[in-house]
């Protein structure tokens, strides 16, 4: 089962009524074939929780063109259920796909897949540790998997306390967000071993690391029991937190922490677009970009001239909306991509 602000389950209803009795307009000049060039963009596309429609979308800017499931395209296959998140390495695509409980292999060039890497209860996103291993968190497993890619398949685990969700490595360690504690987790990358867990705040979702090889952690904090959302940097180096700061209200739901090119500005969306310099000593108060009553669910920045797009999921039953904005935050365009579309490549 994905993110709980995506799969809800009380919208299966909806959804069956709405896909019983909708048609979607076909997006913006739709390809059905894929040319990889400089500067295009990747979309993944959770699809609807049970329904199989998971999809990876490939937008060209240059000629704004939307290549709807490069993945289907190239295989003939649908990609399965739930699509999690993507990394590219090695010349590959590891595609997560969570409710599957599989990691699709493919080509980052043609999208072919290549090896399925089985054996998963709910992955969520997967982190290379060497051209021959990588890390693989879970959901539900209670464990990190240790995957071997050159054999494509696990072949061990680090145990965990439940719910993980984003990497990073740095210094030959891994920090690993928990989204059911108030702990960031500390993991040997070379032993395969947890070494240490540095308190933050509650419920920590996504991570990244700046200029300055700081790691910055985003937390949800819990509603039910009055814990607000926070974010954190920490010192990789000496595992010490050096700054902490909270938000102004326990209704705030702060995710998918983001960086630009130069690693000096930080993005986040709480509701709308949020920037902050990683030199600031608040919170910024207002959003960068407003939702304007859109459901902002999944964000990227374009490394090359911080580009910024947001992706819109609706209701999580029709295809998704994606708008495309300047650095300064003025919108280019806006186009359709998959159902539920949450991250940019």
């Amino acid at each position: 089962m994905s993110n709980k602000r995506g799969h809800n389950l009380f919208i299966f209803l909806v959804m069956i009524v709405f896909l019983s009795c909708r048609k979607d307009k076909p997006a913006d000049k739709i390809k059905p074939n894929i040319t990889i060039q400089q500067g295009g963009v990747f979309i993944s596309n959770e699809g609807n929780f049970q329904f199989g429609n998971a999809k990876i979308s490939y937008y060209n800017p240059s000629e704004n063109t939307v290549s709807e499931d490069v993945f289907e395209t190239a295989n003939n296959r649908p990609l399965g259920d739930v699509c999690q998140s993507v990394y590219f390495y090695n010349s590959k695509a590891y595609v997560v796909v969570n409710n599957s409980g599989k990691i699709e292999v493919v080509n980052e060039k043609t999208f072919v897949s290549t090896a399925i890497i089985n054996g998963f209860v709910s992955p969520r996103y997967f982190l290379p540790i060497s051209n021959a291993k990588a890390f693989v968190t879970d959901l539900y497993a209670n464990k990190i998997y240790v995957v071997d890619l050159t054999t494509n398949q696990i072949s061990g685990n680090i145990p965990v306390g439940g719910w993980c969700e984003e990497m990073t490595m740095v210094y030959g360690k891994v920090f690993i967000t928990s989204k059911e504690g108030n702990y960031l987790y500390v993991a040997d990358a070379i032993n395969d071993l947890l070494i240490d867990s540095i308190q933050i705040g509650f419920s920590s979702n996504s991570i990244v690391q700046d200029k300055n090889a700081k790691l910055w952690v985003l937390c949800d904090g819990n509603q039910t029991n009055s814990i607000y959302p926070s974010l954190h940097r920490i010192n990789p180096a000496n595992h010490l937190v050096e700054q902490s700061f909270q938000f102004s209200s326990i209704n705030d739901a702060p995710w998918r922490l983001k960086l630009n090119g130069s690693a000096d500005t930080l993005y986040f969306l709480n509701k709308g677009v949020y920037k902050m310099s990683i030199l600031e000593n608040t919170i910024p108060s207002q959003p960068f970009i407003s939702s304007s009553g859109s459901n902002f669910y999944g964000l990227g920045i374009n490394p090359e001239n911080s580009e910024i797009y947001v992706s819109d999921a609706i209701d999580y039953v029709q295809k998704g909306q994606i708008y495309r904005y300047t650095s300064s935050g003025s919108l280019i365009n806006t186009f359709k991509a998959g159902i539920i579309p949450s991250d940019f490549y």
